[in-house]
């Protein structure tokens, strides 16, 4: 239940127990107080008994006896009919009170809250995009604007924090790939050379190659910062055009990669998609078995989109399967066979689905390979396209 219900709950019940106790208490004192007016008039009427027996014969008395039994059975029957209505009286009117409390109750209840709403809406529509947005409550220094201005300040120092850090990257792309594009120019142009010795030609190639891993570990570390924020862009993106534009990049796979693409939209980052979709290809191909193969399909499936691939490949564990995910984190050496991985591959898959809003789902196959499968928020059917270019497509 909400804070609302639960604080409406208490002001009613409240209100019935203090009502129930003042309902008991006047009826007792009710009673007790025509308890002690009918015992005074017993007892006059008593007295003027006795004195009336004193002065009449026995057929009067007898008389006077039956007229003052019949006398006190009605006035017992009053005073049970008055405490009945004052009874139900008072349970009728505490009752509707009770409602009326309860409906009270409710609307003061949410009158209080209001400024808590307004701090939990502020709190849902803030992002890295708009973190200069602020509560600002108005109203007596509460707890509730003490909580709002707590808020507040430790939005002011989350800006700060964003700030710093699109900064650092910037920079730090700037700074680190400089450096490294200078080496290349060098490296490129001693190979280019006619006067250099064969020794320094090879040794420059060597140089070369690390100089470019280096730019792609560069390339991922910043791409997967990058991936972690907020999303600064946010359009309606065909999966089987992603998945397209990812294997025209790949570098003429030694695998045979085949592809369904049925139709599928997804809300999101174009770039950061493609580079997902590139990444999954590239790992699926890069730790395969020779003449091994890759299936690639997108679809929509339970309304969320998905792009699923799956490779052969050396058996995977199940107990290992989580740490693929974790940068700079590779099973056995077979995996690190290659220099031009880095070890950010699936890290960056991971960081782009979940700034997404999806999920991954990675089954081992019992002969070898994985099955990945991204599972993205948001989908819709497009129009089909081509049964021809729909059916398959294969590279």
């Amino acid at each position: 239940m909400s804070v609302r219900t639960r604080l409406t709950l208490v002001y009613g019940g409240l209100f019935l127990v203090t009502s129930a106790v003042l309902v008991s208490v006047t009826y007792l004192l009710t009673v007790r107080t025509m308890d002690n007016r009918f015992s005074a008039r017993e007892n006059v009427d008593a007295a003027t008994l006795a004195r009336l027996r004193a002065m009449a014969i026995d057929g009067d008395l007898s008389q006077l006896m039956a007229l003052r039994t019949d006398a006190d059975r009605q006035l017992a029957r009053q005073k049970h009919d008055v405490l009945e209505q004052l009874l139900q009286s008072s349970l009728v009117t505490m009752l509707v009170l009770g409602v009326l409390a309860v409906a009270i109750g409710y609307l003061v209840a949410g009158r209080m809250l209001r400024p808590l709403h307004r701090v939990t809406a502020t709190a849902r529509r803030l992002s890295e995009s708009n973190m200069h947005e602020r509560i600002a409550l108005d109203g007596p220094q509460d707890e509730i604007k003490d909580l709002a201005d707590t808020f507040d300040r430790m939005l002011d120092r989350l800006n700060r924090a964003f700030d710093a850090q699109r900064r650092f990257v910037a920079n730090a792309s700037h700074e680190l790939r400089t450096p490294l594009t200078i080496n290349r120019t060098v490296l490129e142009v001693a190979l280019a050379s006619r006067k250099s010795p064969p020794e320094t030609k090879a040794l420059a190639d060597v140089l070369l190659g690390n100089t470019a891993r280096h730019e792609r570990l560069i390339e991922g570390l910043l791409l997967l910062a990058k991936s972690e924020r907020e999303l600064g862009t946010r359009a309606g993106t065909p999966l089987p055009d992603v998945v397209r534009s990812a294997l025209d990049q790949l570098d003429d796979p030694a695998v045979d990669v085949e592809a369904r693409l049925a139709p599928a939209v997804v809300t999101g980052d174009p770039v950061l998609l493609e580079r997902c979709a590139v990444n999954l290809l590239e790992n699926a191909v890069k730790y395969n078995v020779p003449d091994g193969r890759v299936w690639v399909s997108t679809g929509v499936a339970d309304g969320e989109a998905f792009l699923r691939v799956v490779n052969t490949g050396r058996p995977v564990p199940a107990y290992e399967v989580a740490a693929i995910f974790e940068p700079f984190r590779r099973l056995r050496a077979d995996r690190t066979g290659s220099r031009d991985g880095a070890g950010l591959g699936l890290s960056i898959v991971r960081a782009v689905v979940h700034a997404h809003g999806g999920a991954i789902e990675t089954v081992p196959r019992p002969d070898g390979g994985l099955s990945i499968t991204v599972r993205l928020p948001g989908a819709a059917a497009i129009p089909p396209v081509p049964p021809v270019a729909a059916a398959r497509e294969a590279r």
